[in-house]
């Protein structure tokens, strides 16, 4: 698809969900990790659109996530989330994560708070723990703004030295403390699935400066560092992964474990919705 045929859909979908939302317009968008549905903040006057129904929006194939876009208000402004993500591993190209990412940006989208279950690749960062993110690194063998560029997306050579924006991060660490959940900065490695990590790749990856791995997460972030907008990724660790603990985690048993860290993931969310850092 020509760059500009590309832009044309962003600019319908943005059009066709600008009509949807009625009077809203987010300035903050978040997006929903596996089993992490439960955790989004509760929005006040709500309206509701399943991804089948959105112009360019297929319906996502993994269970967890709901596939449904949901705008509200909450903290004295307007937002829209992301229950559930497109993923690499669904066999979509990396060009395609970046759609969703534009057309939120085409909606007046600036702030975007990513959230997502994830390994810890570290013995001392445990399942049931936080990461706020610091940094990643992107061992997906693409970038998700290969052979798309348009300058209406932003530079074709994004600055990335700060991918995780300073002030969210220390605000959501202080909210972490504040609901006793014990949390860290760290490093997202991100790879692409659908298999989980070997215990010979889990020991690359922490020489690497990992902290933690996950599927997704990166490709948006690129993607939404091109477009200026801020970002923030607060994780949730489901499990170690391989070769740190003997246990085998199933995708089941994640989902599980991720409605349990709802609430407390949710406190979280809610404070950055409200706080001066996400409106500085």
């Amino acid at each position: 698809m020509e760059t500009s045929e590309i832009l044309r859909e962003v600019e319908r979908t943005a059009g066709w969900l600008k009509k949807i939302a009625g009077g809203f317009r987010p300035s903050t968008a978040i997006i929903a990790g596996s089993g992490l549905g439960g955790a989004l903040p509760r929005l006040d006057d709500k309206v509701s659109v399943s991804y089948k129904d959105i112009p360019g929006f297929p319906a996502p194939t993994v269970k967890g996530h709901a596939g449904e876009l949901v705008f509200g208000r909450m903290g004295g402004q307007d937002v829209v989330m992301m229950k559930g993500r497109f993923h690499y591993y669904e066999g979509r190209p990396l060009s395609f994560i970046a759609f969703p990412i534009r057309v939120l940006s085409a909606l007046g989208v600036r702030n975007l708070i990513l959230t997502a279950a994830v390994g810890s690749l570290k013995p001392g960062i445990k399942p049931g723990n936080l990461v706020i993110l610091k940094d990643h690194i992107n061992l997906m063998g693409g970038n998700p703004l290969m052979g798309n560029h348009h300058p209406a997306f932003g530079e074709m050579f994004p600055d990335m030295n700060e991918p995780y924006d300073k002030a969210l991060r220390r605000e959501a660490m202080k909210l972490a403390r504040k609901a006793r959940v014990k949390a860290f900065e760290g490093v997202y490695t991100a790879v692409t699935g659908p298999s989980y990590e070997t215990p010979a790749e889990v020991k690359v990856y922490r020489m690497l400066g990992g902290d933690i791995a996950g599927m997704s997460v990166v490709p948006e972030t690129i993607t939404a560092r091109q477009l200026k907008l801020r970002v923030a990724g607060v994780c949730w660790v489901s499990n170690f992964t391989s070769g740190i603990s003997k246990e085998v985690l199933t995708h089941e048993e994640v989902l599980a474990l991720g409605a349990k860290a709802s609430g407390k993931m949710q406190a979280i969310l809610e404070g950055l919705l409200k706080s001066k850092a996400l409106k500085g």
